[in-house]
């Protein structure tokens, strides 16, 4: 009895340590190692358990997770830059010249694309340019290689195996037992580089497409393969991204920086904008038309997106603009914003908590000790010059940068900001009254939760409409009559993320793995048709072609286009919830 029971424990914490070991993505040492230990462990004491005192067999335990547990600390994953290209020994790309100095980049390993990754387009925003305004980059002699993408803005890192489960959760894709994951991501302050996807061609005056990724402006990365440029770039545009502050390091809002430099709170765009700049000077080199320059951003990129329309600071850099699940144009956004006295007010109980006497204490503080006050600190601010009123205000004075727009949003956006807060018949009313405070019961009359199922599934209508759909309402309604409007309604379900929030973004970049099994042929099939319609759009401002399905203009605010398994133009399904909230909120488009 007494060896099965050993036999049995031992398998258990043997498996739950290489468990631990693949979802940590520790290196191939650890394996060895606790592979060597265990089996060392296992078989000196079963050959001794009947000599051993229970004080003794209850400390060899003790010793064999202490063991383990050094293993696994000295096998963690080590940051590790990621390759502009995968594959060995990719062939470099033709020298090209920008402003700053040359650069050389990597070919696919097919030759189709040119990939040049961690240009610098801005000084790094360290030490006492730590929230200043984005500073040109220095020049440099000789070729710069820019073969792998630099560190991710500064952001709190979760553990290694918590990212794992996510990606076992939510996007039911982790590649178990992969070497080519073990490591992780390095993260700096120094971090303002952009990358660039070029076909590989001498053809010049092509499409541009900006990029700005997501992350409720407090975390992301431009490398992340499901929005990589490379498939923009196969169909003939060159595409950018870059990293740009994010948290306390890019919106932190203080009164003294706000004498300084007459801006404070929204240095993250500030470097979108030098990053625009940059390209409005350099992308001729790498073939692109700075005349027809595209901006496109997911989420907080979309909210940004949005606020760069509508910058003085940001005019004449872009003509068009792609917003994915959200914008701010509602009157009270509801997410990613504040006005500048909440930005004040914020910054200066920040600066208490680190019991610092003034910015230049802040700033004598390690990114290490300001990067958890991220979520205090993640909102564009109306500051007076990046934004001189709310973009409501100004769209509704005919005030914007952009010449088209295509947005939309997702059917199941709240998919994962409710994962963990699902609603029931008995917590309905108090849930509805958390997001929609006095319009709690006009909503619960057009969407009531009678019933757990139904509690449930109404709860992902309304939280998902006042947090993502009914902005891009508001955008429509202001723009319409001022320039074209494509709507759309990504409601696609897939084995991976479906038609939850982000899910369209690898439709549109036409990134579906080829192997995967999670998405289907008519996914597929989804995914070129997306990619076509925005390809049109960042060539001409005109989604439409041949053999595509008509994509209306969203002149009237009623009908946009639901991209699902059959591709056509819609009745609004939300305007009901929509009018309930305009009253609350007394929006009006003109």
């Amino acid at each position: 009895m007494r060896k099965t029971v050993f036999w049995v424990f031992y398998i258990i914490l043997v498996l739950l340590g290489l468990a631990f070991l693949e979802l940590n993505r520790n290196t191939v040492m650890g394996w060895e190692l606790f592979l060597l230990w265990t089996v060392m462990f296992g078989l000196q004491y079963r050959s001794r358990i009947q000599h051993f005192s229970l004080p003794y067999k209850a400390l060899s335990w003790v010793v064999f997770v202490i063991m383990s547990a050094a293993i696994f600390w000295l096998s963690w994953p080590e940051p590790k830059a990621v390759p502009a290209v995968s594959g060995d020994h990719p062939e470099p790309t033709e020298v090209i010249h920008t402003a700053k100095g040359d650069v050389s980049g990597l070919l696919t390993a097919d030759g189709a694309v040119e990939v040049f990754a961690g240009i610098p387009y801005a000084k790094p925003p360290v030490k006492e340019l730590r929230w200043k305004p984005p500073v040109e980059a220095e020049a440099w002699e000789g070729v710069r290689a820019c073969t792998k993408f630099a560190p991710m803005s500064m952001q709190v890192t979760s553990l290694p195996i918590i990212d794992s489960l996510t990606r076992i959760i939510g996007y039911h894709d982790f590649p178990f037992f992969s070497l080519s994951d073990n490591h992780t991501f390095p993260v700096s302050e120094d971090s303002l580089y952009l990358n660039i996807w070029k076909p590989h061609t001498e053809e010049t005056g092509l499409p541009v497409l900006v990029y700005i990724h997501g992350g409720s402006l407090q975390t992301g990365q431009p490398w992340y393969d499901d929005y990589s440029g490379e498939s923009f770039a196969r169909s003939g545009v060159v595409a950018v991204n870059m990293a740009y502050r994010l948290g306390v390091f890019g919106f932190y809002a203080d009164e003294e920086l706000l004498k300084e430099d007459g801006t404070t709170g929204n240095y993250g765009l500030l470097d979108q904008i030098a990053a625009l700049k940059w390209v409005k000077e350099n992308i001729a080199q790498f073939g692109g038309d700075p005349e027809n320059i595209t901006i496109c951003g997911e989420s907080a990129g979309a909210v940004c997106v949005d606020a760069l329309c509508v910058s003085p600071l940001a005019r004449g850099l872009f003509q068009k603009a792609i917003l994915e699940s959200s914008t701010l144009s509602s009157v009270k956004p509801p997410h990613s914003f504040r006005l500048l006295d909440d930005a004040l007010t914020s910054g200066n109980e920040l600066r208490e908590r680190m019991h610092a006497a003034d910015v230049n204490a802040l700033r004598s503080l390690t990114a290490e000790q300001l990067v958890k006050e991220a979520s205090s600190q993640h909102h564009v601010t109306v500051d007076g010059m990046v934004l001189p009123e709310t973009p409501y205000e100004l769209r509704k004075k005919g005030i914007h940068n952009e010449q088209a727009i295509l947005h939309g949003f997702n059917t199941e956006e709240s998919g994962p900001f409710i994962l963990m807060n699902h609603a029931t018949a008995a917590s309905y009313d108090e849930k509805l009254s958390q997001v929609y405070g006095p319009m709690a019961e006009r909503v619960k009359e057009l969407y009531p939760g009678n019933s757990d199922e139904q509690a449930k599934e109404n709860w992902k209508i309304v939280y998902g409409a006042k947090y993502f759909n009914y902005p891009h309402q508001c955008l429509n309604r202001l723009m319409a009559a001022q320039e074209p409007v494509y709507e759309y309604l990504f409601a696609k379900q897939n084995g991976r993320l479906g038609a939850w929030h982000s899910g369209e973004l690898v439709y549109a970049f036409n990134r579906i793995p080829e192997q995967s099994t999670l998405y289907t042929d008519a996914d597929r099939r989804l995914s070129e048709l997306m990619h076509q319609y925005w390809l049109n759009f960042i060539r001409s401002g005109d989604p439409n072609g041949e053999g595509l399905p008509v994509f209306e203009e969203n002149r009237s605010s009623e009908r946009i286009l639901e991209l699902n398994d059959t591709v056509s133009m819609i009745a609004e399904p939300y305007l009901d919830l929509y009018q309930v909230i305009d009253q609350n909120e007394g929006f009006a488009a003109d």
